[in-house]
């Protein structure tokens, strides 16, 4: 007897269970065979588990016992696949993997990512962040924690299953069909519920896992810039002026002329040094943000921009000053990238609120063709804003426009 067409539709090829079987047919057996294979599959399971959990608790009070526990995890979440893979094949349940364990990026993404933090000139301990955010994950890992409770409860379940079954193989042979069936279905509960993804939930921990490594990453960068940038600025100059006003002492009496020279030198190298100190304070966060907002600060940018630049800036209220700071940030670069690649004449940025979503677009009518791996700063602004929960669109057909559009979240600004 078949099913209408009708009645499957929507679902996996071998979800498409029939409502109605004949006794034996090949779902029956493949039920069969994965009720038989339940004891072996969890007393393996169990074992492992129980040893690498139970071990990693007992040594968790010395060096190696959280590594080892964080292995063990490992290799629950790989007992997992291997059940989720059976279930498939068995029991036609369709079941997508779960998120990598080191978010989006993936474990070997994130090695690199740690292995470039440390050849950046990180000071010493990037390593170490690294070993233990690298544990901090395991240990917190859900799938693999869902896997170990898969496990425990197993037991006592494929015992009574493979008993059952084997049973019925030799005494229960007219009624075993059925029997197969309704333990199969339990069988396929407890696989959805258990060693299924949480979807969005799971997604959402290990996107970010990942985003906080892009901030620390950001902010490791940032304070190298900084650092460099007085180091090789500011610093210089003041060291040379106070040589050159120790050379003024010293002729001061002897010769005045050359004296007043050497001050007169000293004070134009003063006003370099504090037009350079501006210009990086400008670069931490704009004086002009602060006191007066996006509107103030964004045509302060589009001033300095190489093309006549409209700014509209639509908000009603600001932002939160970490959301703000940001928008600033990418508008600034996204201006300078029209400055110094796009060839255009004019370009506009327009901001506005909708709803719980801060919107920022910069458009340019210059020769197109920019990417995210182009080189340009691009990527970098995309993970910045993916870091915070925002997103990054970028349209730039060769011949142009370029028209770059970015979401934040919007998050109401602290009273003061």
């Amino acid at each position: 007897m078949s099913a209408s067409p009708t009645a499957y539709r929507g679902l996996p090829d071998d979800d498409r269970l029939p409502p109605v079987r004949l006794a034996y047919d090949r779902h029956t057996w493949k039920e069969i065979a994965h009720l038989l294979g339940n004891l072996p599959m969890t007393i393996f399971g169990f074992v492992y588990t129980a040893f690498m959990i139970l071990t990693g608790v007992g040594l968790s009070v010395t060096v190696i016992g959280l590594p080892w526990l964080v292995t063990g995890l490992a290799g629950a979440r790989g007992i997992g696949r291997l059940e989720r893979a059976r279930a498939r094949r068995l029991l036609g349940v369709r079941i997508d993997e779960p998120s990598p364990l080191y978010g989006s990026l993936g474990r070997r993404a994130f090695q690199e990512r740690q292995e470039r933090r440390r050849s950046q000139g990180g000071r010493g301990g990037a390593g170490s962040e690294g070993y233990f955010g690298r544990v901090l994950t395991g240990l917190r890992d859900p799938v693999a924690w869902r896997t170990v409770l898969y496990s425990f409860l197993r037991l006592p379940w494929g015992a009574l299953t493979f008993g059952i079954t084997l049973v019925g193989c030799v005494v229960l042979w007219p009624v075993l069909p059925y029997l197969a069936r309704g333990m199969a279905n339990a069988d396929r509960a407890m696989v959805r519920s258990l060693l299924a993804p949480s979807d969005e939930l799971e997604r959402r921990i290990a996107e970010l896992e990942s985003d906080r490594g892009v901030v620390v990453d950001t902010a490791a960068a940032d304070l190298r810039r900084i650092e460099r940038d007085l180091h090789d600025g500011a610093q210089a100059r003041l060291v040379a002026l106070a040589m050159g006003l120790g050379l003024a002492k010293e002729k001061l009496l002897e010769d005045p002329e050359a004296a007043a020279a050497m001050v007169d030198e000293a004070h134009g190298e003063v006003k370099l040094a504090l037009q350079e100190l501006r210009d990086l304070a400008r670069g931490i966060h704009p004086a002009v943000l602060t006191d007066r907002g996006l509107d103030a600060a964004l045509s302060s940018v589009a001033s300095r921009c190489t093309v006549p630049v409209t700014v509209t800036v639509e908000l009603g209220e600001r932002p939160a000053e970490a959301i703000e700071g940001i928008t600033y940030f990418t508008v600034s670069e996204l201006l300078q990238n029209v400055s110094k690649h796009s060839g255009a004449r004019s370009a506009a940025v327009d901001v506005w609120r909708t709803e719980d979503r801060l919107l920022l677009q910069v458009t340019d009518d210059g020769r197109g063709g920019a990417r995210l791996d182009g080189g340009t700063g691009m990527a970098g602004l995309a993970e910045r804003l993916g870091a915070v929960d925002g997103l990054f669109v970028l349209d730039s057909p060769v011949g142009g426009p370029t028209v770059v559009t970015a979401e934040l979240p919007w998050r109401k600004r602290a009273p003061s």
